[in-house]
């Protein structure tokens, strides 16, 4: 039983790096497969649990190496291409990885504080949250705005467009209109960007380089704040959840990318537990749980176990993935590269979303090289997503 368990485990981490490696082809879309070839069973149950957990969470340390070094998010990597880009072009690449898994492992060892908090507290201040939720959302945007440097009427501008991009393409019939939304604001136009100036990325620089632990408080103490929030609510992801987290708590751009990580994987962590405490699903992932079977303490404990023993495997194993992408992404031609995971990303996006996916796309690409051109920060994108959800919240 054992030795089938950490089999099933290592398939998991293997369809992870699949979903995380290759954009568009996300976590949830291989849990909907699983389910329609399956037939649910009480023999086969710790099987599929160990699967699915392991799968998304090898996703979540995973799919940071696409975004960083081929400029190519998914929805829940979105914010991370912009610094990661950075560290990129400085040769430094590998490290941003590495910090986002540094964000990951802390993730998983928060949920050692977590766990009996949210056990606690969530069944009996969950519909308070839930009615607070949108006015603390404009207060977040409003401190978004306040703290700006630069230009206030340009990164309005830019935050207004991109809330009503994202409000009208949140209520398009599109199947999965996050992927061409994001995609448009972070991903390609990040690589147009790169094909315009003939971006040359430079040997990558794999040596260690010290990470204060100090350093690692402000991004935990931003973890453990904001993911229970973004855990418990639909329409608030890791995206989300970065920007309000570092307009509470200042980060660095180091810190912000140890941020993301943590949060990306702390969320998909929670929303088992929250399955299990209020019998809602808030990802995908927990959503196709739920239609196996009502978790009990037992298929939580096999969760969690899941999820601490993936972690053991992970750190290294994405350590290792990185530093292969680190050896080789400067023998390429950055430009003709671009081009292909340009027309790549373009294709995925018709295939999964269509004539209208494809349109919220262009619609994304061309605000986010507006917000390149004007050189405001583009952390205001994310209006796209908290604006529509400030709506969704808000008592009206």
């Amino acid at each position: 039983m054992l030795f089938e368990l950490i089999i099933v485990l290592l398939c998991g981490i293997a369809a992870g790096t699949i979903t995380g490696l290759i954009p568009g082809i996300h976590i949830n879309l291989i849990a909907v497969i699983l389910l329609s070839l399956i037939i649910p069973s009480p023999e086969k149950l710790s099987f599929i649990l160990v699967f699915i957990v392991s799968m998304a969470i090898s996703h979540t340390f995973i799919n940071f190496i696409p975004s960083i070094f081929l400029g190519a998010p998914d929805e829940d990597t979105g914010l991370s291409t912009l610094p990661g880009h950075e560290f990129l072009l400085k040769g430094y690449g590998h490290h941003a990885v590495k910090l986002t898994l540094i964000g990951s492992t802390l993730a998983v060892f928060s949920l050692i504080i977590l766990i009996p908090i949210f056990i606690f507290l969530i069944p009996k201040i969950y519909f308070f949250i839930e009615r607070m939720l949108g006015w603390a959302l404009i207060l977040v945007s409003i401190l978004l705005i306040y703290t700006e440097k630069n230009s206030k009427i340009k990164v309005i501008i830019i935050f207004l467009l991109a809330g009503f991009l994202g409000f009208n393409s949140l209520n398009l019939p599109v199947k999965e209109p996050l992927l061409p939304l994001l995609t448009g604001l972070f991903g390609s136009s990040t690589i147009i960007f790169s094909i315009k100036t003939k971006t040359k990325i430079p040997p990558q620089k794999i040596g260690k380089i010290p990470i204060l632990k100090k350093d690692l408080i402000k991004p935990t103490l931003a973890t453990i704040f904001i993911s229970p929030i973004c855990a418990l609510f639909p329409g608030l992801g890791t995206s989300q959840a970065a920007v309000i987290g570092s307009t509470v708590i200042k980060l660095d751009k180091e810190q912000f990318l140890i941020l993301i990580g943590s949060v990306n994987t702390l969320i998909i962590s929670l929303s088992f537990l929250i399955l299990f405490l209020i019998q809602k699903s808030r990802t995908g992932v927990a959503s196709a749980i739920s239609q196996l079977t009502i978790l009990t303490t037992s298929n939580l404990k096999i969760i969690f176990i899941t999820i601490f023993v993936a972690t053991l495997i992970l750190i290294p194993y994405t350590n290792f993935l990185s530093k292969i992408f680190s050896r080789n992404i400067h023998k390429l031609n950055y430009t003709k590269l671009s081009l292909m995971i340009l027309i790549f990303l373009t294709i995925i996006i018709i295939f999964f979303t269509g004539i209208l996916g494809l349109l919220i796309f262009t619609s994304a690409t061309l605000l986010g090289l507006t917000c390149i051109e004007l050189g405001a920060r583009r952390g205001f994108l994310m209006g796209s997503l908290l604006i529509p959800t400030i709506f969704f919240y808000l008592p009206i």
